[in-house]
């Protein structure tokens, strides 16, 4: 399994700005479709944002599409969160997730292999 590690999370005001970065650990990176996935406190974890391999197509849940813009490169095998207009309802523990080789995307947790510890992201009103 590729060991992802999430950075960027913090205490930002409702209305601001962060990007996530998620940093992997092996050149199959690019053979990964890659995935974001929060939990809020109480919460089941759902799905945020995926983009395929090639990052050429992406897919947003309904609750933070215009807001968040989901990137990856390849080179530097990384993929990114940009979370613009942040919302108090946003504050969660943010997830990196890493798909199959050579995958297809999903919005299913079970469909990725890989996961990262995480990066706390509140979002004071």
């Amino acid at each position: 399994q590729v060991q992802l590690v999430e950075s960027g999370g913090g205490l930002v005001q409702a209305g601001g700005s962060l990007r996530l970065s998620c940093a992997a650990s092996e050149r199959t990176f690019s053979k990964l479709p890659m995935g974001w996935f929060r939990q809020a406190p109480g919460k089941e974890r759902e799905f945020v944002a995926v983009i395929s391999r090639s990052g050429g197509n992406t897919a947003y849940a309904e609750s933070v599409k215009g807001r968040f813009t989901i990137s990856r490169d390849n080179s530097a095998n990384t993929v990114y969160l940009q979370m613009n207009s942040l919302k108090p309802e946003d504050t969660a523990v943010y997830y990196c997730a890493g798909g199959p080789p050579y995958g297809t995307m999903s919005r299913a947790d079970d469909d990725f292999l890989s996961w990262g510890k995480g990066t706390k992201v509140t979002v004071s009103s």
